[in-house]
């Protein structure tokens, strides 16, 4: 055992969290009751001090904890329930954030890394920004404490111990300091690439939104109720873009991993990040109106404070366990519930009292709107925004509505919506056709000077354009024999018209040598991520009806039974305009390129090793020999499924992926997908033969041949090629003395011919035999007894039921849409970002428009 580790990393966690109490208090005195910049030197230094001391104990809490997931040190509780010994070192990093401590730190140091970089570019708002911070660090620390104060856990350490955790084992009674030799390993919905990078960008998005959220406080704070906006708003700018990315990089993990054969399910868990981030929006939108036309400095307030707020709310769901089985992948409640109220109450009195107080001081705006106003059509597309989220919190929040009833001892009966996907969608679709509308139409007012006839003449075309589109797309629906609902007709219209709006926003731009607008390139990409939602959810084909006739199994559901299609092993079958051939199991080989067929490998008693059983060959390189020893990654099977377009002759293979795992419920399967700039085509296993189960092989059938014999397999034939001495691929572990020969048996199935090689050993005049199977015809083959005076050779032969798959297809058409229109958000994000780093923003209101509120005096503010 190694404890040193652990002790190091646990100190470290009480070094952060001592050193953000003293940051905190320290970045407080250096600004208490002084103006904004007019620091106290001397508590400066020392709260900057705990702050670099703070962010080299976090660095360090981070690198013990990767160290005993990396060197396997499974007496820690941490390595042993999220790692194994087999685990490439990408999905070790997985396991990292795979637990909620893991989770939290990743947090933690997320905010050391913005810490810093506040310190370094934003001095004149160090002190209050940094408080706050520093606040917000001591409460996250804490909650990886895992100390015990007058019989009060507080916190969870990711350095426990594995016998600590499990006291009841008798093991550790009997041996306290067993480790085990391997871990439970990583959830294996997780070992996936996007796993990798889909929570850190994530947990940075969580992160970026208290940058906003504590100038805003130290704006509140110091009765700096307008300049907090301008640094604010890069940092603001930055959260979104990285929120929304790692929003849409979850979706892409579960459309990849996943087999409810889309991205978004209206999990609750999903919901708690797509709430804050639509807030966020809304507030960007308000403080780009304060920046540029001195608009909704109070609504900014609100959504900047509301959106961290809803962070902490999002933790509280997603980690406390009041959604039970609400969602299927909440973490699991450490008994941190308490902790995370006391957070999430904290700093949503401290930030409503402090907005309460200064609410009457902050400056509005008694400038008139009307219709022709842009501010107007961005008031209402935040307020667009913020209703969303509000439908999708009240219903993601019933679990918690009666969980706290159930405290003061009333039951009740309110339960969440039988069809939550329905339930969302029928409200969320009108949201996106009021967004998609209101983002064309306050682009296009944006950049012009406003009246009736211009409005008129700019909206014009793209409003054209956008109902001939729309007509057309309705007759291509009705020529294809689909239909098309008023709802999704207004959202095509409206995603069509955000389009043509900002791209023609972009063109209008360009030719007047004026820059290019970040806004309406993200507007843009919004516009077309609607039509991808749209087009892929509501135009999503089952290609792999069953029209066989028959029922596959009394025991499988309805769905399984009509929406999937059978297929056997090596014969060809029609699906639509596919002929789809299963064409084995498949096995992913480490350092070889794609995947190796089950049949080329031999098991042996380490299930992640086995020998070869033939040359592994890949893109024309030999990776293995003959009896080499392989190490391969067992737990998924990939089935290779060959597709043929029967009206092009266009051919390509999928892999979709197979794990029987008791703990998931039974089959877990991940889908593969071809793409096509139009469609994809989404594949997945929905049933295969039980691995677990030995298989029910027939009584034996003996054939006394001689070398050169054909002997009759049911619908194929097999020769008796020659017999030869047996090679160590068979896994005999051949010792001095020991005879073994093996045949060479050619089995002639439909489309190729399979090779057999049953083996005779003979041992301290012991025989043993080994048998082969060929698992693509069902076939069991042994070489049961020997007559070398006669050259005569007893086989025994043995069939099974074929091997099968059954297979779901969806074409998805015109999802690429979608992604490619998030790739357009992140890049009009970028720019704004880009745009705002050269030059401050401009105002482009009079400065008489703003009006102080009665009975306050206002500092004057720098505009600009």
């Amino acid at each position: 055992m190694n404890l040193l580790i652990g002790n190091i990393g646990h100190l470290s966690v009480i070094v952060a969290f001592a050193a953000a109490l003293v940051a905190a208090y320290g970045y407080y005195q250096a600004t208490a009751g002084r103006p904004l910049g007019d620091n106290d030197a001397g508590w400066l230094r020392i709260a900057r001090g705990a702050f670099l001391v703070h962010g080299a104990a976090v660095l360090t809490v981070v690198g013990c904890l990767f160290n005993i997931i990396h060197a396997h040190r499974y007496e820690y509780y941490y390595a042993w329930s999220h790692s194994s010994n087999h685990l490439p070192v990408e999905y070790m990093i997985s396991c990292f954030w795979e637990g909620q401590e893991g989770s939290f730190l990743l947090w933690i140091f997320w905010h050391v890394v913005l810490g810093l970089c506040i310190m370094r570019f934003n001095r004149k708002w160090e002190a209050p920004v940094m408080a706050v911070f520093s606040g917000v660090q001591l409460f996250l620390v804490s909650m990886i404490l895992g100390v015990v104060l007058g019989g009060v856990k507080v916190g969870s350490s990711p350095f426990i111990l594995l016998r600590d955790f499990l006291t009841d084992l008798p093991v550790f009674k009997l041996n306290p300091d067993f480790v085990p030799k391997d871990g439970t390993g990583l959830n294996a919905l997780l070992q996936n690439y996007w796993m990798v990078i889909h929570p850190p960008t994530l947990f940075l998005g969580f992160a970026l939104t208290l940058v906003p959220f504590a100038f805003a406080i130290a704006g509140l704070w110091k009765r700096e109720l307008t300049a907090w906006v301008k640094p604010a708003l890069p940092w603001t700018l930055v959260g979104g873009g990285v929120l929304g990315v790692g929003v849409v990089m979850g979706a892409y993990w579960a459309y990849e991993t996943l087999n409810f054969g889309g991205y978004w399910n209206w999990d609750p868990v999903e919901n708690a990040v797509y709430i804050p981030w639509l807030v966020l929006v809304a507030s960007l939108h308000g403080m780009v109106l304060w920046q540029k036309r001195r608009l909704g400095l109070r609504t900014s307030f609100a959504l900047v404070v509301a959106t961290f707020i809803l962070i902490l709310y999002a933790t509280f769901l997603t980690r406390s366990g009041v959604l039970g089985n609400a969602s299927v992948h909440s973490f699991t409640d450490l008994g941190l519930s308490g902790q995370l109220l006391i957070y999430l109450g904290a700093f949503t009195v401290l930030a409503v009292a402090l907005l309460v107080w200064r609410w009457k001081e902050i400056p509005i705006s008694e400038k008139e709107l009307t219709m022709y106003n842009p501010e107007l059509w961005v008031f209402v597309g935040a307020t667009v925004l913020c209703l969303g989220a509000f439908q999708v919190l009240f219903t993601t929040s019933i679990p918690v509505y009666n969980a706290l009833m159930g405290l003061i001892g009333i039951k009740t009966n309110v339960a969440l919506p039988a069809d939550q996907i329905a339930h969302y969608s029928k409200l969320q679709l009108w949201m996106g056709v009021s967004v998609a509308l209101l983002s064309g139409v306050a682009q296009i007012m944006w950049w012009q000077r406003n009246d009736k006839n211009s409005v008129i003449n700019a909206l014009t075309a793209p409003t054209l354009l956008a109902l001939l589109g729309t007509a057309l797309v309705v007759l291509l629906v009705r020529y294809n024999k689909l239909t098309i609902t008023p709802a999704y007709i207004a959202l095509v219209l409206a995603g069509l018209f955000g389009v043509l709006a900002n791209f023609g926003t972009i063109f209008t731009l360009l030719r007047r040598g004026v820059r290019l607008s970040g806004g309406a390139v993200a507007h843009l990409g919004i516009a077309l991520m609607l039509l991808g939602v749209l087009a892929s959810s509501g135009y999503s084909n089952i290609i792999s009806r069953n029209v066989s006739g028959l029922l596959y199994s009394r025991e499988f559901t309805e769905d399984l039974n009509r929406d999937n299609v059978l297929l056997w092993r090596n014969e060809a079958t029609r699906m639509q305009d596919y002929e789809l051939t299963y064409t084995g199991q498949f096995y992913e080989v480490p350092g070889v390129p794609g995947y190796v067929d089950k049949q080329y490998l031999f098991r042996t008693d380490d299930e992640y090793k086995a020998l070869a059983r033939a040359p592994i060959i890949s893109q024309g390189k030999t990776y293995y020999k003959t009896g080499d020893t392989v190490a391969i990654l067992p737990e998924n099977t990939y089935y290779r499924i060959n597709y043929r377009n029967q009206k092009s002759g266009d051919e390509f293979t999928l892999y979709p992926r197979g794990q029987v795992n008791e703990e998931m419920g039974g089959l877990l399967a991940s889908p593969d997908i071809k793409k096509f700039w139009g469609h994809d085509i989404y594949s997945h296993i929905s049933s295969v033969m039980d691995p677990r189960k030995e298989k029910p092989w027939s009584e034996a059938k003996e054939h006394v041949l001689a070398v050169g014999d054909t002997i009759y397999l049911n619908d194929y034939f097999a020769v008796f090629r020659a017999i030869e001495p047996a090679h160590e691929t068979a896994g005999l572990n051949l010792q001095k003395g020991d005879l073994a020969l093996q045949a060479d048996v050619i089995v002639h199935g439909e489309k190729r011919q399979y090779h057999a090689h049953p083996v005779f050993v003979v041992r301290n005049r012991l025989v043993g035999r080994v048998p082969d199977e060929v698992d693509d015809l069902g076939v069991r083959i042994s070489l049961n007894n020997i007559d070398p005076v006669a050259g005569k050779f007893t086989f025994g032969v043995s069939t099974t039921q074929k091997d099968y798959v059954i297979l779901k297809a969806m074409e998805k058409p015109f999802i690429n849409l979608l992604w490619s229109g998030t790739l357009l958000m992140a890049l009009g994000f970028g720019l704004s970002l880009r745009q705002r780093s050269r030059k401050g923003a401009v105002v482009e209101v009079a400065p008489e428009t703003l009006a102080e509120p009665r009975g306050r005096a206002v500092r004057p503010q720098p505009v600009g």
